[in-house]
Order: structure tokens, then sequence, then C-alpha cells
């Protein structure tokens, strides 16, 4: 039998292969057919068998999710070690066959690869113009004066969660204020949690909770001190709270952490009602702030925080299962809005009637595909549409500065620039000193004036700071000099030529967001940067997320979109399209017309629009916001009740633009009334597989809320993870989503297998835990290795064998790794002892000058495939001419360390001269 196998070449002592490097351009590859490539190996024993990839050096406990990939595929999310640097996935996520192209990503971005250096294209990246300055501006300090103080509640536990997470929160409100003052509450990312007192390296942070002896925890709670001091200097009454303890256990946690930080935010706005009820239980703190009005309240949260205010304004709306819920207790508060900085958004579930700002780094590091843009593109169609999601793109900002305690020079603990520098290959628009890049106080500022824009619009309902935040082109002074632009869906948008909603595209073409063909994807694989737009999500590919791609090699030829039937366009005074080109490009033109239902055409006018600053490391490709007035279609007698096409005819010379949408716009922001919906959570069940028989079982799904809408369902496959998606009406109460799983039972060993759904809301309905399953633990012992002698006494020119053996055979491949030991007397065999070719492709060298067989690195993976119960390792020899004694070599089963089996025997092989 052929042996597969997985090399590890050792540099030095068996046991630090992991620690090698890997090749730092493009993808990975396998070594051998079904193997590992370097830097990844398969570990532990028994069931709980594990896929292991080590980092070159540590990874930073950052939001974004690092996840193992084969191609486009995902495998699944693996647990970090504490050494920040190993990372591991269970081998029931990720089967151990046909792992070819490997690799590590985070948002998008590859860990396990070097990021390609900077395209010249992108060395033509400049500062945007600036935008006219709107009437109002958010950013300037109000008249009240602050107190500010802390408070420290007993922790609280939360469900899965084995050590209990603090109630530490800052707190900074206005002095003076009288009546009541609404809240805004700060909840931080998932950053480091403990460090060190006097270091200044990052190797002396962690990611404990406790923290252990001698180390601190790290206040991420106290990074937004400035953006609560504006607030409350403006009349708001302002907590930023701590979620170390979270940021610690979330890696356990199926959803990220989301429905935990939900809790933990509901637990404090709990407290703050309590206190607004009985002022003398408070806080000397809170008791020396204005009573806070728990009927409006802000929430904010940055990058997974962001996704945790998300979940909370969920929760306050349509309740959680209450066995995963760490807050009980009645909802005593109202949110009137979210502001989510640099956000995940995992699963991809945004409140579609809670309105929302999404702040989006254009230098964001750390979740760098910018996922928090389905904040906005994932309500389209979702519920009644008069909620307002505002995208704010702020060029040069990074990840991390919008908190002050992870940025470097200001924070008590070790920080640093998320955004990835190649001192050899600056960035042309990221690196520090870039003409596009913020410093860390313009990138703080432009933040807390965008913060205070949301608190304005959606807390205290001043109309006269939306134009900053909904794709009207004005900006705030107090940003200045960021360059920041908006989008928006929602608010008084009417209509909407969706390219996702079934419409017939004719000169362009209709493209897939995420659709791994390359003949049918919206941006070419070689693109410079990519596109917030078209984020990944759990599946290899959704349905229904697109976009209209227009190329062109000369003017005049019009695009048309024309959706399933004719849409109402009456009483808006603009058409706003969300258009996007590539980056560092300019002076791309459209002129933009329609059609109504009686054929009549018109011109409605046209526009122009540059590039955002971009290069290979950016998600670049963003929409930004074109207007052109609907006066003309009212003047020419075209009937806007009935539009039946969209046409952009491009003027510029050549080029290629992506349309994501178009709505009737018309100014003032509506008030939003949440809709009573089904809300569809997906649970997990692990049971035994059994000795024999087939059981059925169902994955747990929970319906609740009201009313009735539509989910789309992915089956996920186990062994592939490709999914079948199909379109279920759900209501509350029902079974609507019903997924049965065949679990057969056998005694031979396998690994544990998942089962597991994705669920994602299309239209009237929400979704709260939009992942789960059912595993099927394998109940049966790991089978007995050994390693025995076949022909371990030969003469030079024949082959060395031992058989590895298993005493049952096994549903699933097992890797067993063989070393080859010094000798302890007599000859060793040499590497010019052995064919240079076997050695080659076992070490991915042939060593020189000579040297004994054991210092070769040969630490060598043997695969006995499923079914089957041994393979042969072999050794062929070589003839010489010289006379030499009798030669040896000496080999042992050993752990995934390298280290010989204590219980297994040592053999030697034997190879006699022929002279």
């Amino acid at each position: 039998m052929t042996a597969v196998a997985v090399l590890a070449a050792l540099a030095g002592s068996p046991g630090l292969a992991q620690a090698q490097q890997p090749p730092r351009v493009g993808p990975l590859s396998a070594t051998n057919d079904n193997g590992l490539p370097p830097g990844w190996r398969i570990d532990g024993k028994g069931g709980a068998r594990e896929l292991v990839w080590r980092a070159p050096k540590t990874v930073p406990m950052g939001d974004a999710r690092v996840e193992f990939r084969t191609g486009n595929r995902l495998l699944g999310v693996p647990k970090p070690a504490k050494d920040g640097r190993t990372f591991r996935l269970t081998l029931e996520e990720a089967r151990s066959t046909g792992l070819q192209d490997l690799q590590v990503t985070a948002a998008g971005r590859r860990l396990d690869a070097a990021e390609q250096a900077p395209k010249s294209a992108a060395r033509g990246a400049r500062v945007p113009g600036q935008a006219p300055a709107n009437g109002v501006d958010p950013g300037r300090p109000g008249s009240y004066r602050t107190v500010s103080g802390e408070y420290d509640l007993d922790p609280i536990r939360l469900p899965g969660y084995a050590a209990p997470v603090e109630m530490r929160a800052q707190v900074v409100a206005p002095k003076g204020a009288t009546g009541n003052r609404p809240l805004a509450l700060f909840l931080h990312g998932r950053h480091a949690t403990c460090y060190k007192p006097g270091s200044t390296t990052e190797e002396d942070v962690t990611g404990d909770w406790p923290c252990a002896t001698g180390y601190k925890p790290i206040p991420s709670d106290k990074g937004y001190l400035r953006d609560q001091q504006l607030l409350a200097s403006q009349g708001y009454v302002t907590v930023s709270i701590s979620a170390n303890g979270i940021n610690a256990q979330d890696a356990d946690a199926e959803d990220a952490g989301a429905q935990a930080r939900s809790s933990l935010v509901r637990q404090h706005l709990a407290r703050w009602a309590d206190w607004s009820a009985h002022r003398s239980s408070a806080p000397a703190v809170v008791r020396q702030a204005p009573k806070a009005d728990l009927s409006r309240v802000l929430l904010v949260g940055h990058s997974r925080g962001g996704e945790g205010v998300n979940r909370a304004a969920m929760d306050s709306l349509y309740p959680p299962p209450a066995a995963e819920d760490g807050y009980r207790g009645p909802v005593r508060w109202k949110v009137r809005g979210t502001v989510l900085i640099g956000p995940t958004i995992f699963g991809q579930n945004p409140v579609a009637d809670v309105p929302s700002v999404t702040l989006l780094p254009g230098c964001d590091g750390d979740v760098s595909d910018l996922q928090g843009e389905d904040f906005v593109d994932g309500t389209r169609g979702i519920s009644r549409g008069s909620a307002l999601h505002s995208a704010v793109y702020v060029v040069g900002a990074n990840h991390n500065y919008f908190n002050s305690e992870w940025t470097p020079g200001e924070a008590e603990a070790p920080a640093s620039d998320d955004f990835w520098n190649d001192p050899d290959a600056p960035d042309p628009v990221c690196s520090p000193g870039a003409p596009t890049r913020l410093t860390a106080a313009q990138q703080h500022k432009a933040g807390s004036t965008y913060i205070a824009a949301a608190a304005r619009l959606f807390v205290a309902g001043d109309d006269r700071v939306r134009p900053l935040l909904d794709g009207s082109g004005k900006r705030a002074p107090s940003a200045d000099p960021a360059r920041v632009l908006t989008h928006a869906v929602g608010g008084r948008r009417t209509g909407g030529f969706l390219p996702d909603a079934g419409a017939k595209v004719t000169g362009a073409r209709l493209c897939s967001a995420i659709d791994p063909d390359p003949a049918k994807a919206c941006l070419d694989p070689e693109a410079t940067g990519s596109s917030p737009h078209f984020a990944w999500w759990e599946t290899e590919k959704e349905t229904g997320r697109g976009a209209v791609h227009l190329k062109w090699s000369a003017p005049g030829t019009a695009a048309r979109v024309t959706p399933p039937k004719p849409l109402s366009l009456h009483g808006s005074q603009k058409l706003a399209l969300r258009v996007f080109v590539p980056p560092n490009t300019t002076g791309t033109k459209f002129d933009v017309s329609v059609t109504d239902s009686g054929n009549r055409r018109v011109k409605l006018g046209s526009v122009r629009v540059d590039g955002l600053p971009g290069s290979t490391s950016t998600a670049s490709y963003w929409a930004q916001e074109l207007r052109v007035p609907l006066s003309a279609a009212t003047r020419a007698g075209v009937d806007l009740r009935h539009v039946k096409s969209l046409e952009l005819t491009p003027r510029s010379r050549s080029g290629q633009a992506w349309l994501m949408d178009a709505w009737g716009w018309a100014p003032g922001t509506p008030a939003v009334k949440a809709a009573a919906l089904p809300r569809v959570d997906v649970g997990r069940t692990i049971v035994k597989e059994g000795d024999s028989g087939t059981r059925t079982y169902r994955i747990p799904v929970k319906i609740s809320g009201h009313g009735s809408g539509q989910v789309r369902v992915y089956v996920l496959e186990p062994e592939s993870g490709r999914a079948e998606s199909r379109l279920v009406t759900v209501r509350p109460g029902s079974n609507a989503i019903d997924v049965p799983v065949e679990v057969k039972g056998d005694t031979a060993y396998g690994f544990d297998v998942r089962y597991d759904i994705a669920v994602k809301a299309v239209h009237h309905a929400v979704i709260g835990k939009h992942r789960g399953g059912v595993t099927a633990e394998n109940d049966d012992p790991a089978p007995v290795v050994t390693l025995a002698p076949v022909a371990d006494k030969v003469t030079e020119g024949e082959t060395l064998t031992w058989r590895v053996s298993l005493d049952a055979p096994t549903t699933v491949d097992i890797w067993q790794p063989v070393r080859v030991l010094p000798v302890t007397e007599g000859t060793e065999l040499s590497t010019k002892d052995v064919d240079a070719q076997w050695l080659h492709d076992w070490t991915g060298d042939v060593p020189d000058p000579e040297r004994p067989l054991s210092r070769a690195n040969l630490w060598v993976w043997l695969n006995i495939p499923q079914g089957s119960t041994s393979v042969d390792f072999v050794v062929p020899t070589v003839q010489d001419q010289l006379a030499e004694p009798t030669e040896s070599m000496r080999v042992a089963l050993t752990d995934y360390d390298a280290e010989p089996l204590p219980d297994k025997p040592v053999l030697t092989g034997t190879v006699l001269d022929r002279a």
C-alpha cells in the first residue's frame, strides 16, 4: 500500500517544526496527496483529534474571527491557545480528508501568507475633496460641565461561561442638568484582558480571566471617555461598561459571544432602571448624575461590542430563549438607535427596525473586510424600512484608535496600530505618515463627532444633523481633517431597484456577491482590494446578494435594470443610487434615466464619482451615494407611480462600476415603530452515535414572537461543508424549519460529526442564534496502533520496511507520526545511504554535507485510510562501491510533539554491505 504522509521538516530538534514560518507567498498547498502544509498538523488523542495551525508569531487577540478554510470553503472556527500562536479545530468540524489549499483567515485577510505588495495603481491614492459643511455641527461641546466616576458591582453568571463576568463601568454625566436625561451606553470590543504593569511589550498581555497574580485588567471601558465627555457636555448621561470576562471566554461560544454581550448590556440597563426608580440604592457617581431617562437609550458598540449591542437591541424587542439568556427581567428601556464602530456581524442579523450608524474604518487591520456594512445592506426588505441605517466610511482610520486604551502612547497597557504595515513595502493609503492616514487624535475626534451626530438624530430627534449621516454629502467641521463619506438605506426612501430581487439586467451583468466562480463573481480575484458589500458568510455561496456590474470601453451603451414589477417613486424628491467604482479612479460619469410603464423615458441628470483611496490591503470598493432630481420626470409627464426601469449610460471613455441599489429619496426622518416579527433561534443537540441501527434526530429550532415571515435555511453537508438552501415561511410555535438528521450507529472508531444549519432573515423575521445543529459523538475507543518490522535486515540497494497497524478498522483516516531516532550503537545510516528522491519527498531537501539520517529531520506522518488497518513505512537504500560496516537506523511511533511513545518499542533496521 502506498503511504499517504505529512512531512514536518524539523529545525534543530523534533517538535519545533510547527514554529517554522510557513511560506509567505500565495496560498499554501499540501506537500503530498491529502497531506498538510508546513505549520499544520493533526493533534490530540482518541476522539479529541484536532487540526492545528501554529503561527510564526503571536496573533494579537482581536475582534475578527480566526477561521480555517480550504479554498473558498469554511472548515470551522478554531480555538486559540494561551500562547497566542496555536489554533486548534476539532475534527468533528474539519474532516481529515481532502484538506487541500488550507488557509487561515481573519475577516478575509490571510494570516498564514504575506499580503501582496501594493499594486502600482494604488500609488495614485489621493485625499478626497472636502465636502461642504453642515449647518449644525454635533462635534462641538455643549454647555454642561461634567461629573465622572465608576461603579463596580458583584459579578454575574452568564449561561455557558464558567467564570463570572464583571459588572464594572465608567460614568460621565452632565453636572447640574435638570430633568431626566437620555442614556448612552458604550460597549468595547474583543481585546486582550490582562497586562503586566510596567511592561511595554504585547508579549506581556494575556486573554486570561480573572487576571493572574502580578497582572491587572486592561481598562478597555475607559477608552471612550472623550466620547462620553462630549455627549455629557451636551446633556447625556453616559456609561461605558467592561466586558473582559466575556472576551476571555467567548472562544468557546458558538455565536462568538453575541448573546453574552447582549445579556451584559441589558443587565446594566436593568440596574440603571432600578437606580432611576430608587436613587438611594445607586452607586455614588450615579447619584451625582441626573436621573437617566430609560425611554431614550443609545447603544454604542465597538467591534464585537457592535454586534453585542445590536443583539441587545434585538433582545429588547424580541426576547431570546430563556435558557441561553443571562438577563430574564422585564424590558424597562427603549433603544432609540445604535452606533456600531468597526463591528463584526458573524450572524449577519441586523435589527431592521432600530436606526443605526455604522462607522467603517478605511484602514481597519482587524475587521478588515468591513463586514459591518451588512448592518446597512442586510436590512433591505426585512421589515417596515422606516428606520435609517447609515454607513460612515472614515478614510485613513484604523480599528483600534477609536478606543484610547487600544492606542499606543495613550493606553495603560501595551497597545499597537492594528493595520499591518510592512516597512519594506509601505501601504500607500494606510501606512503611518501617508497623506490619507489619520493620526490617533484625528481619528478619535472624528469618531466622537459621528457618535454625537447619531445621538442627536436618533435620541434628540434633531433632523438638522441627518445630512451628516444619510448620504447627503455634508461634513461636520469638528471631524476635520478626516474625510468622511456616507450612504444609507431606510428613512424616507421608497421603491428600490435591487439587483438581488429578481431584476432583469441588460447592457451589463448581474453579478453574485460571493460566488466562488470567478465568471459569476462581482470582483475579479485579482482586484486591488475588496468590497465591504461582499463580506463572506457561513456558506460557500449565499443566495440573493448581488450587484449590477457595468464595464465599458466606449461611452454610450446603457445598462438597464428592470425590476419584476414597476416601482413607485411618488413623493420622492430625488433618485438616490449607491454606486462604487475601482479605488483611485477619477472622473467616472453616467447619465441616469427612468422609463415608466407607458414607455415614457426621461433623462433625470448626470452624476460623477471618484474612487476611494485604496490598496490591496483595503476594503475600498464601497458604494457612494449619488442623487439626481426627479423634477425632470415630473415635467416630462413620466408616471412616477409606475417606473418600470432604470438606465445608467456611461459618459466617460472607459471604466467599470457596480450598482448596489437605487431608491426614491425625500428629506426628513420618519418615526420608527418596530414590527411584530417572528424570531428564530437555532439550538444544538448532542447525542451518542450508538453501536447499531439508525436513529433520527431533529435540529432544535425555536420560533417565537408574532406574525409570519420568511427565512432562508442553509443545510450544511458535514463532509464537504457545502450548503443547500431553501426558503421557509416561519410562524411562532411552528416546526417550519424541520431538518431531520439520521445518525448511524457502529462499533468502529470515528470522529464526532456535526450536522449544522444556518439561518438568515429574508422578509419580516429576525434571527437570534443563527447557527446550530446535531452533534453525533463518537462512542467507540480509538484503535491500538503498533509498529512492526516487515523487512528490517536488508542488503544495501534493498528496502527497509516497517508496518504501522491498527487492531481494528476505523471510519476515518488515522494519522500516525513515526520518527527516525539516533543510533545508540554501531554505525548509523547516512543521508547518502538512502534514495535521494525519497529523502527529498520527506524532508523537502537533500542535506549537504552528508550527515546521519537521524539529523535529517525525518518526522514522518503516515496515513491509514478509513476501512484499512495498516500502512507501510519504506526506506529505499542505495548501493555504493564503498566497503562499509553494517549500518542501522532506529524508528519509533511518537506523540504529536515528536516524542517517542513510552509504551511502544523502538525498532532497529540494519543494512548489510554488498562488498
